[in-house]
C-alpha cells in the first residue's frame, strides 16, 4: 500500500449508553463506535482515542489510578489497558475468549482486572494487567453475567451480577497461587418470598392421604442424569425469581441489590443471607418507591443513591430494615447509570436517550446537563457548503442535528418522520431530507440555534433512496425504487418546484451528478438494475444530460411532467460485471463491484450525439484495484474530482487518488461488527470528511493530511474558493429568499386538487354502458389520501381534458347510446326469427377481440378460483380421511348407542381398537409364563400333599380363601362371570416384572369385559332394528286404514338417531345440500339425452283405449275387493233426479223402495267394516306399545349390566393405576440411587483431589515456614552482632547507639487523610504481597533519622555512616520478616480453607452414604409393603370420614369373625352395665330426694330468723311511739290541724311585710341609678384625660419599677403560698369539726329514735 497521506480523527459524536466511567475526578470516558471518548466536566472539552481493533466492546475505568481498559470486537479479541491522560498503552491482554467479552472491571486495590467472556466458553478471568498474566480463571462461570464489580474494601471479592442470581467470587491466594471460589446467592421470588427448596412437579403426597410410597426429588422424577440435570430441574421446579439490575458494595462488604420489579435487597456474601429492605407489593410500602424499577445504585456518606426508569433519583437512608427517602432529584428522561466520581463529590447520571448529567449533592441540588447528543443510529450526515462548515445529521428517529466545526451540538429539530437520506444545497443554507413515506423535506439552517421546516413535497409512495444536488446548485435530483428520477429546482426563489421526471430501466442503486460549466450542462449518472435485474446489483448505467439553464419552459416537459427528449439526452451503458455503487467523474466512472470486491474505472466515450436513447454501449474496465474486503461499499468523489472516497461494511474509510487508485490511505472509523459505515461526505475544500456509522450510533469527523503534496492541497483549496466566488451572489440572493419563507405546517398549501367526481344516477333500471365505463375510469383515477406530485399532475390534466372535451364526450355518449339501442332492437328481432334466419349471439359483437380478452380474463379468474376451491376441498378431504382412518377405520368396534323408545335412557357400547400384533404377542408371552409358574406351583403342592396335616390346613385355607375371594381380589369381575385364571394374587406381587405382567393381564381382562358387553349390546341393537321394522309395518297398515277411514292423525314412528347410526355421519345425502347442484357440460348433455329418451318412450306408448275405459268404469280393476266397500255408492234411479216424488208411479215407487233397501244394507255393511278397521288400528297400536315397552325393560337391564361392568372396569383400572404408580416409584428410586452413586463418586474424586491439594500446600507451607524461620534467625543475628560491629566504640556510646538502632519512624500512623469525607469506604486493607512500597516508605522515613543533626555528641561521622548502614540493613530485614509473616499467614489461611473443604467433602460423602442407606431401606419397605385393593361393604368400614377420602393410615384389616366376636362381647357387657346403671339410678334418686327435703327445712329456718331480726332492729320516731302509746287519735289530729292553721296565717303576714319592704327598696335603687348615671356622664368626659395620664404613669412605672415588679411578683407568689397553706389548715380543722359533728348527730339520733327492742324493755 502506497499511502497518499494520513487520516486524523478530528472529533467523534454519539452515545450508546453502553459503558460510561470516571477516568479521574473530572473526566468521563465512554465508548462510541470504534473510539473511546473523554469528556472533561469542567471545560466541556472532548478528546478521542481511536481503538486499535475493529470496534470497542466492553469498557471499564478506575478513576483513582487513571487506568481504563476495553476489549476489541473481533474473533479472539484482546483487552487493552491504557493510562489517562497520557493515553499510553500499558498492556495488551490476550485471553481465551473466542468471540467477545461481556463485562470488564478494574480493582481499586491493585493492578487487577476482571473479565467475563461470552459464548462459547463463558470464562471468568482475573488478570494482573501490569504483568499481562492471568492469576486465576474459571471456565463456564459466566453464562448470564451482566456486569462484574470488585469489592472496594477487598479486591479478593468479585461480584458477578446475573439475570436471576448473584455470584460473589472469592479469590483465595497462597503466595503466588490464586483460585476462584463461588458463593451463589439466589434472589427471592417475584412475590418477595425467599426462595425455598424445589417443588416436585408430580405425586406430591398430602398429609391427609395415606402413604403411597417415598417422595423423590424432581431430578429422580424427571429421570435426568448428568451435571446439568440438577440445574435444569431447578429452573423447571422453582418459582419465578426477581431480576437484579443494579448492585452496590457497602462499607461492611455487603451488597445492595436493586431489581427491575422494584425490590431492594441487602445480601451478606459471607452468610449467603438475603434481606428484603423494600417490597413494593406491601401495603405499607413508601409511595415514592412503589413505581421504581432500579437501574443504578451507588453509595456515599449521606446514603444510598438509587435511580430508576421513572426519571427520579432518590437518596435513601437505610437503618436496619427501615428505608426512608431523604432527598429526590427529578429528570425528564429515565436514568440508566448513576455513579460517583473517585473523590465522591460529583454524581454522574446518564439516560438511554443520549443525555449525561452531573450533580454535586454537597454544594447544590441543581442538575447540570454536560452532554446532549441524543440516542439512536445516524442515517445520514452532510457538511454544509458555507464558510461555517456546519455539519448536519439525521437519525433514524427523525431527529435533525446541527454540529459545529469542533463537534459541538448547536441545535436539533424533530422532523416527526422516519428519514432515509440527506443532502445540503450549495447555493443556500438549507438541507433536503428524504423520508420513508416518499416526502422531501426542506429545512432552513440559517438560524443555527433554531432550524425550521420551510417546505415539503411528496414524490413517492416508497422511501426516498437518493438525494443529490449538482455542484452549482441548479437542480436537486431524487431517486427511489420505482425507477423515477425527479428533477427539482434547487432555488428557494422557485419554491423548490418540481421541474419534471424521467424513468430509467429498473431500480436505482446509485445516483451522482457532474456539472460542466463550459458547456452549461448537468450530467446525471444512475446505476440501475434493469427491468429484470437483481434487486441489489446492477449492470446498466444511464447517463442523463440536462441544460444548466432554461429548463422551466413549457416545451421542456409534457402535460404529465415527463422531461422532453429534446431537452433530456439519455445514454445507456452496460458494464461486464454487476456493480453495487458508482460515481460520475469527468468523462469517467468509478464503480465498486461487490462480486469481485474491486474498485473499477470506466472511460466514457466522447462522441455520444450519434447514439440513440435505446442503444446501449458496452464499457470496458480501464483500471481495477482491490477494494473493501467486506462489502457492499459506496463511493464518493471529492468536490475537486481528484480524490475518491470509499466506505464499506468493514468500517474502513479509504481515500484514493483518481489518477492512480493504487495509492490510498485508510482509517478504521466505525465498528465492523455493527455494520460499518453508512454515509460519507466531503467538505467544500475536500480536506474534511464526515462519516456516519451503520448501527454504532457514532458520527466521525476526520481531517485528510496529504504528505508531500502541497499542490494537491492547493488545488482543493483553489477549487473551493473559486466555487465560493462563483456562487457568492446566488447564495446571497437565494438565502434572503429562504429566510423570508414561512415555517411549514400541516395546513400549508402544497396539496393537490382532487378532481370532481361525476355524479351517476342509480334510479334507472338499465344502466348505460358508457356511464359504467366513465364511473370505472373515475374510480381508477381517484387519488389516494396523500397523492404524489405525479398523481396530482395527472389528476389536473385529466380534469382539464374533461372540462375541455366535455361537449365532444357528451355527443359520443349519445351516439354510443343510440347505437346500443339499435343493436338491442336487432337482437330482440333476431330472437323472434326462425332457426334458419336467426343469427348467433357473437355475430352482434362489435368488438370481438375485446370480448375474447374479457372472456379469457374471466376464464382465467374462474380457473384460479376453481383451483383454490379444489385445493380447499382436497385439504378437507385429506383431513376427513385422516380422522376417519384414525377414529373410525382403526376401530374393531365402533362406538354407538341405543336409546329407549319411551324414555331418555341411553346405553353406549365400548369402542374398541383392534389389538396390535405386539400387544397380542406380549399377552401370549405373559400367559405362557403364567402357565409355567402355575405348573411349578402345582408340582410343589403335590409334594406337600403327602403330609395329611398340611392337607387339612390347605383345605381350610382354601375354604377361607373362597369366602374372602370377592373382598380380597378387589373387583366384581369374577362375580360377573369374567375372570382370568392367569391373574396373580394381589399378595404375591413382589417384583417389577410381576407387576408389569399383572398390568397386561388386567388390561386383557378389561378387554374381555368390554367385548362380552358389546356382544349383548349388538344383540339388543339387532332387536331394536327388528322392532323398528315391525313398527314401520304396523304403521304402514295403520296409514292404509286411515286413508280408507279418511282419518288425519299423526302417527308415532320412531327412528334411529345419529348416535345409534353413526355410519350416517360419514355419508352426505343429496337432501342435506341446500345449494343447487352444479352440472358439468357433459352431465348436462347426459341429462338432456335422458329427457329425450323418456319423451320418445311416452310418445311410442300412444293412446290405449282399453286401459282408459277400465280406469273410467272400475278404477282399473276387474273385481271389487272388500277394502273398496267404503268407496262403493249405489246410484239413485233417474226419475228421482228428474221429477218430484208426488209424480212417481207405482213402479217407480217400488224401484225406489228397492233402492232404499240396498242403500240401507250398504250403509250397515260400511259401518261394520269401519268398526272392524278401527279395532284393527287399536290392536296394532297396542301391539306396538307392548313391544316397545318390553324393549325398554330389556334396555334397562342392559343399563344395569353396563353399570356393573363399569364398576368392574374402574376397579381393574384402579389396580392398574396402583401397579403403574408402584413401577414408576421403583423407577424413580432407581434413578435416585444412580444419582446418589454418581454424586458419591464425584465426591470421592473431589476428595482425592482436595487431599492431594492439601498435601501439596502443606509441603509448600512447610518449606515456606523453614524459609521464614531462617529469615527470623538472620534478623536475630543482626541484633546480636550489633555490639560486635561497634567493638571499637566506647560502651556508653554503644548503648546510646543501640537505643537509636531500635528506634523506628511511625510509618503506620502516617496515613494520607483526604479533605473530602464523602467516601463511605475505608482505606483498603493490603496484605504483604499487596504493599510492595512499604519498604520504600520506611526507608524514606529513615532518612530523617539518618540526618547528620541526629549524630550523638562525640561520635565520629564515619562510625555514624556505618551505623546508618547497619540500621538500614536491620530495617530491611524486619520489613522482609513482616512481608514473609503476612505471606505465611495467607498460606496458612488458604491451607486451613482447603482442610475445611476436605472436611466438608468428607461430611458430604457421609451424608450421601447415609442417604443411600436410607434409600435402600425405603426401597425394601416399599417392595415388601404391598398395596392391595380390598372391597368392603359400607358397614364393614369402621373409620370416621370427615372428608370425601378416608384416612386409612392407622387402620387394621381384620377378619369378620373377629369383629363379630368383639361385637358379641360388647353387647353382653353393655347389657350388664345398663342393669347396674338402672340400680344405681334408683338408689341415687332416693338420696337426692332426702337431700332436697333437708335443704328445704334449712332454708325455712333461715327465713324465719331473718324476719325476727328485722322486727327487732326496726327504728321508731317519737310520733310513731306516741301513736303506739296513746289510744285517743282524734284529739291528736285536731291539735295538729290547729298548729298548721296558725303557721299558715303567720307566713301570710310575713309575706305581705316582705313585699312592702321590696317595693321601697326598688324605689331607692332607682334614685341611686339616676345619680350614678349623672356621675358616669361626668366621668366619661374626664376619661380621655385620665387615660392619657394613666398611660404616661404606666410607662413611667414600667420603665422605673421593673425590679420592684419582680419583687412584687415574688411577694405575691409568697402570699399565694401562705394563703394556700392557711386554707389547707382551715380545711383540715373544718374536716375534724365535721367529723365531730357527725358523731354527735349519730349519738343524738340514737337518743331520740330508740329501737323497738329498747321500747319493749322499757
Amino acid at each position: 500500500m502506497d499511502n497518499i497521506g494520513s487520516l486524523e480523527v478530528r472529533w467523534v459524536q454519539g452515545f450508546t449508553n453502553k459503558n460510561i466511567e470516571f477516568v479521574d475526578n473530572k473526566t468521563l470516558c465512554y465508548s462510541c463506535g470504534n473510539h473511546v471518548c473523554f469528556l472533561n466536566l469542567e471545560t466541556k472539552l472532548q478528546s478521542v482515542l481511536q481503538g486499535p481493533g475493529e470496534g470497542i466492546g466492553a469498557l471499564t475505568a478506575n478513576g483513582n489510578s487513571g487506568i481504563f481498559a476495553f476489549s476489541e470486537q473481533k474473533l479472539s479479541p484482546s483487552i487493552f489497558v491504557y493510562i489517562f491522560p497520557q493515553l499510553q498503552l500499558k498492556n495488551e491482554l490476550k485471553g481465551t475468549a473466542q468471540l467477545d467479552y461481556t463485562s470488564l472491571t478494574l480493582s481499586d486495590g491493585g493492578p487487577y482486572l476482571g473479565c467475563c467472556s461470552s459464548l462459547p466458553d463463558h470464562t471468568l478471568t482475573v488478570w494482573n494487567w501490569e504483568n499481562a498474566e492471568p492469576i486465576c480463571t474459571q471456565p463456564q462461570a459466566g453464562q448470564d453475567v451482566i456486569s462484574l464489580v470488585f469489592n472496594p474494601q477487598n479486591w479478593l471479592q468479585l461480584c458477578a451480577l446475573g439475570t436471576t442470581s448473584i455470584t460473589v467470587w472469592s479469590i483465595e491466594k497462597s503466595a503466588s497461587f490464586h483460585v476462584l471460589k463461588p458463593r451463589v446467592i439466589e434472589v427471592p421470588a417475584t412475590d418477595g418470598s425467599l426462595a425455598g427448596g424445589l417443588v416436585p412437579t408430580s405425586h406430591t403426597v398430602s398429609d391427609k392421604l395415606p402413604y403411597y410410597g417415598p417422595e423423590m426429588p424432581p431430578s429422580a422424577i424427571s429421570g435426568l442424569k448428568g451435571d446439568k440435570a440438577e440445574s435444569i430441574v431447578t429452573k423447571l421446579c422453582t418459582k419465578a425469581r426477581l431480576t437484579p439490575t443494579a448492585i452496590c458494595w457497602t462499607a461492611t462488604s455487603e451488597l445492595y441489590v436493586g431489581c427491575a420489579e422494584g425490590f431492594l435487597l441487602l445480601i451478606d456474601p459471607e452468610g449467603l443471607s438475603v434481606l428484603v429492605l423494600f417490597n413494593p407489593t406491601n401495603l405499607d410500602a413508601i409511595p415514592g418507591l412503589r413505581q421504581i424499577s432500579f437501574q443504578g445504585l451507588t453509595l456515599n456518606k449521606n446514603g444510598l443513591i438509587a435511580a430508576g426508569k421513572d426519571g427520579v433519583v432518590r437518596c435513601l437512608q437505610i437503618k436496619g430494615t427501615q428505608t426512608d427517602i431523604t432527598q429526590t432529584w427529578q429528570l425528564q428522561q429515565p436514568v440508566t447509570t448513576v455513579k460517583f466520581s473517585p473523590d465522591y463529590e460529583t454524581l454522574l447520571l446518564s439516560s438511554d436517550t443520549g443525555q449525561i448529567y452531573v450533580l454535586n449533592p454537597t454544594l447544590s441540588d441543581k442538575i447540570v446537563k454536560v452532554l446532549d447528543v441524543l440516542y439512536g443510529n445516524f442515517v445520514a450526515a452532510a457538511l454544509s457548503h458555507t464558510d461555517k462548515n456546519i455539519c448536519v445529521s439525521v437519525r433514524d428517529s427523525g431527529e435533525l442535528q446541527l454540529w459545529s466545526v469542533d463537534g459541538i451540538c448547536l441545535s436539533s429539530l424533530s422532523l416527526e418522520a422516519e428519514v432515509t437520506t440527506l443532502a445540503c444545497c450549495p447555493i443556500a443554507q438549507y438541507a433536503a431530507v428524504g423520508t420513508t413515506s416518499g416526502n422531501i423535506l426542506f429545512v432552513d439552517l440559517n438560524r443555527e440555534q433554531q432550524p425550521r421546516l420551510v417546505h415539503q413535497v411528496q414524490l413517492y409512495h416508497t422511501p426516498v433512496d437518493h438525494l443529490v444536488f449538482d455542484q452549482e446548485g441548479h437542480y436537486l435530483l431524487t431517486g427511489a425504487s420505482d425507477s423515477h428520477i425527479y428533477v427539482l429546482d434547487a432555488k428557494p426563489s422557485k419554491k423548490f418546484s418540481v421541474i419534471g421526471y424521467t424513468v430509467v430501466p429498473g431500480r436505482i442503486l446509485s445516483l451522482s451528478t457532474q456539472c460542466i460549466r463550459d458547456c452549461e450542462q448537468v450530467k446525471v449518472l444512475a446505476l440501475c438494475t434493469g427491468q429484470e435485474g437483481k434487486k441489489h446489483e446492477g449492470s446498466l448505467l444511464t447517463l442523463l444530460s440536462l441544460p444548466a439553464k432554461d429548463l422551466a419552459g413549457p416545451d421542456c416537459v409534457d402535460q404529465h411532467g415527463c422531461l422532453s427528449t429534446h431537452i433530456l439526452k439519455v445514454c445507456g451503458y452496460e458494464v461486464p460485471h454487476p456493480l453495487k455503487s458508482c460515481v460520475l467523474g469527468i468523462s469517467e466512472v468509478f464503480a465498486y463491484c461487490h462480486r469481485r470486491k474491486t474498485l473499477q474505472r470506466f472511460q466514457l466515450p466522447q462522441d455520444t450525439d450519434s447514439l440513440s436513447s435505446q442503444q446501449v454501449v458496452q464499457l470496458e474496465v480501464k483500471e481495477e484495484v482491490k477494494g473493501h474486503p467486506l462489502g457492499p461499499a459506496c463511493l464518493v468523489l471529492s468536490p475537486h474530482h481528484l480524490w475518491l472516497g470509499s466506505i464499506g461494511r468493514d468500517g474502513l474509510l479509504c481515500i484514493r487518488e483518481t489518477a492512480s487508485m493504487e495509492r490510498y490511505s485508510e482509517l478504521q472509523c466505525h465498528s465492523c461488527r455493527l455494520g460499518g459505515i453508512r454515509n460519507l461526505t466531503f467538505s467544500a475544500d475536500s480536506q474534511t470528511l464526515l462519516t456516519a456509522g451503520f448501527k454504532d450510533g457514532s458520527l466521525v469527523c476526520t481531517n485528510l493530511r496529504i504528505k508531500g503534496m502541497d499542490a494537491e492541497v492547493n488545488k482543493a483549496t483553489q477549487h473551493s474558493r473559486s466555487m465560493a466566488r462563483f456562487l457568492k451572489n446566488t447564495f446571497k440572493t437565494e438565502n434572503l429568499v429562504l429566510i423570508d419563507l414561512p415555517k411549514w405546517s400541516q395546513g400549508s398549501c402544497g396539496g393537490t386538487e382532487k378532481p370532481e367526481e361525476n355524479e351517476v344516477s342509480g334510479g334507472a333500471e338499465t344502466v348505460d354502458v358508457t356511464e359504467q365505463d366513465e364511473r370505472y375510469t373515475n374510480l381508477l383515477s381517484s387519488p389516494s389520501s396523500h397523492p404524489t406530485w405525479l398523481e396530482s399532475r395527472r389528476d389536473a390534466v385529466l380534469k382539464e381534458e374533461t372540462e375541455q372535451y366535455s361537449e365532444i364526450k357528451k355527443n359520443w355518449r349519445k351516439t354510443i347510446k343510440e347505437l346500443r339501442d339499435a343493436v338491442q332492437e336487432m337482437m330482440q328481432e333476431n330472437e323472434n326469427l326462425s332457426d334458419i334466419e336467426r343469427l348467433k349471439q357473437h355475430e352482434f359483437n362489435l368488438n370481438v377481440e375485446e370480448q375474447r380478452r374479457l372472456e379469457a380474463m374471466v376464464e382465467q379468474e374462474v380457473t384460479r378460483v376453481r383451483e383454490e376451491i379444489e385445493w380447499k376441498i382436497l385439504a378437507k378431504f385429506y383431513l376427513r380421511d385422516v380422522l376417519k382412518r384414525e377414529c373410525w377405520d382403526s376401530m374393531k368396534v365402533n362406538g354407538r348407542a341405543i336409546k329407549a323408545f319411551h324414555s331418555e335412557h341411553e346405553v353406549k357400547n365400548y369402542p374398541l381398537k383392534q389389538r396390535t400384533e405386539k400387544e397380542v404377542e406380549e399377552l401370549r408371552r405373559v400367559q405362557s409364563n403364567r402357565k409355567f409358574e402355575k405348573a411349578a406351583c402345582t408340582q410343589s403342592s403335590l409334594k406337600k400333599s403327602s403330609n395329611p396335616t398340611s392337607t387339612k390346613k390347605e383345605e381350610q385355607g382354601e375354604e377361607d380363601h373362597m369366602a374372602e375371594s370377592v373382598a380380597v381380589t378387589g373387583s366384581f369381575s369374577a362375580g360377573l362371570g369374567y375372570s382370568n385364571p392367569y391373574i396373580y394374587d394381589q399378595f404375591s406381587l413382589k417384583t417389577t416384572e410381576q407387576r408389569i405382567n399383572q398390568i397386561i393381564l388386567l388390561q386383557d381382562l378389561i378387554y374381555c369385559i368390554k367385548t362380552a358387553f358389546n356382544t349383548e349390546f349388538e344383540a339388543l341393537h339387532r332387536q331394536k332394528m327388528q322392532e323398528l321394522n315391525r313398527v314401520r309395518d304396523r304403521n304402514r297398515r295403520i296409514r292404509e286404514i286411515m286413508v280408507e277411514l279418511d282419518m288425519k292423525e299423526k302417527l308415532w314412528e320412531p327412528s334411529l338417531t345419529n348416535s345409534e347410526w353413526p355410519e350416517r355421519l360419514l355419508t352426505v345425502d343429496d337432501s342435506e345440500i341446500k345449494a343447487e347442484k352444479y352440472l358439468t357440460p357433459e352431465q348436462k348433455k347426459e341429462e338432456e339425452r335422458k329427457k329425450l329418451e323418456e319423451q320418445r318412450r311416452l310418445a311410442a306408448k300412444g293412446d290405449n283405449c282399453r286401459e282408459r275405459a277400465l280406469n273410467d268404469m272400475m278404477d282399473g280393476v276387474l273385481e271389487v275387493k272388500k277394502e273398496d266397500i267404503l268407496k262403493m255408492e249405489i246410484p239413485p234411479p233417474e226419475f228421482v233426479l228428474n221429477k218430484p216424488d208426488i209424480h212417481w208411479n207405482e213402479e217407480e215407487k217400488k224401484v225406489y223402495k228397492v233402492y232404499e233397501k240396498k242403500t240401507k244394507d250398504l250403509s250397515e255393511e260400511k259401518e261394520k267394516y269401519r268398526k272392524l278397521l278401527e279395532t284393527e288400528v287399536k290392536k296394532l297400536q297396542a301391539s306396538t306399545k307392548d313391544a316397545t315397552t318390553r324393549f325398554d325393560e330389556t334396555l334397562t337391564k342392559l343399563i344395569e349390566k353396563k353399570i356393573k361392568c363399569e364398576m368392574a372396569i374402574h376397579q381393574e383400572e384402579l389396580k392398574i393405576t396402583y401397579l403403574v404408580y408402584s413401577v414408576i416409584i421403583e423407577e424413580e428410586m432407581r434413578n435416585r440411587e444412580l444419582e446418589l452413586k454418581l454424586k458419591h463418586e464425584k465426591a470421592l474424586a473431589y476428595k482425592d483431589e482436595i487431599g492431594e491439594e492439601v498435601k501439596r500446600h502443606e509441603e509448600e507451607v512447610e518449606l515456606f515456614h523453614e524459609t521464614y524461620d531462617s529469615i527470623i534467625a538472620e534478623d536475630k543475628v543482626l541484633d546480636k552482632e550489633f555490639r560486635k560491629e561497634f567493638f571499637d566504640v566506647p560502651t556508653h556510646i554503644v548503648d546510646h547507639l543501640y537505643k537509636l538502632f531500635k528506634r523506628r519512624p511511625r510509618v503506620q500512623k502516617m496515613r494520607t487523610q483526604t479533605d473530602n469525607n464523602s467516601n463511605p469506604f475505608k482505606e483498603q486493607r493490603l496484605c504483604g504481597s499487596l504493599a510492595p512500597d512499604a519498604l520504600g516508605k520506611m526507608l524514606k522515613a529513615m532518612e530523617e533519622l539518618d540526618a547528620p543533626e541526629n549524630i550523638p555528641e562525640g561520635l565520629n561521622p564515619s562510625i555514624w555512616e556505618r551505623f546508618c548502614l547497619v540500621r538500614r540493613t536491620k530495617v530491611e530485614s524486619e520489613q522482609k520478616v513482616k512481608v514473609k509473616a503476612l505471606t505465611l499467614a495467607e498460606m496458612q489461611a488458604f491451607l486451613q480453607k482447603r482442610r475445611d473443604e476436605d472436611k466438608a467433602v468428607q461430611q458430604e460423602i457421609k451424608n450421601l452414604s447415609d442417604e443411600l442407606e436410607s434409600l435402600h431401606k425405603q426401597k425394601n419397605h416399599f417392595l415388601t409393603d404391598i398395596m392391595v385393593q380390598v372391597l368392603l361393604k359400607q358397614g364393614q368400614v369402621e373409620i370416621s370420614t370427615t372428608d370425601l377420602t378416608a384416612d386409612y393410615t392407622d387402620s387394621v384389616l381384620l377378619h369378620r369373625s373377629v369383629v363379630e366376636d368383639l361385637n358379641r362381647t360388647i353387647r353382653m357387657l353393655g347389657e350388664q352395665k345398663i342393669a347396674s346403671m338402672v340400680e344405681c339410678k334408683d338408689f341415687r334418686k332416693g338420696i337426692i330426694q332426702l337431700e332436697w327435703e333437708h335443704k328445704m327445712m334449712k332454708m325455712q329456718m333461715e327465713d324465719l330468723n331473718n324476719k325476727a331480726r328485722d322486727i327487732q332492729m326496726l327504728r321508731l320516731s317519737e310520733e310513731q311511739q306516741d301513736y303506739l302509746n296513746k289510744t285517743n287519735q282524734d284529739s291528736r289530729v285536731s291539735k295538729q290541724v290547729s298548729i298548721l292553721e296558725k303557721t299558715i296565717a303567720f307566713q301570710e303576714k310575713t309575706h305581705q311585710q316582705s313585699i312592702q319592704h321590696r317595693i321601697k327598696k326598688i324605689e331607692q335603687l332607682k334614685r341611686q341609678a339616676a345619680m350614678k348615671a349623672e356621675k358616669s356622664t361626668i366621668l366619661d368626659q374626664q376619661l380621655p384625660n385620665v387615660q392619657v395620664t394613666v398611660a404616661e404613669r404606666r410607662h413611667i412605672y414600667e420603665a422605673i419599677a421593673s425590679e420592684e415588679n419582680q419583687e412584687a411578683k415574688t411577694e405575691e407568689r409568697h402570699q399565694e403560698i401562705v394563703q394556700k397553706k392557711n386554707l389547707e389548715d382551715l380545711a383540715r380543722a373544718q374536716a375534724e369539726d365535721l367529723a365531730f359533728l357527725w358523731a354527735e348527730l349519730e349519738r343524738l339520733r340514737m337518743k331520740n329514735f330508740p329501737s323497738l327492742d329498747q321500747l319493749k324493755h322499757n
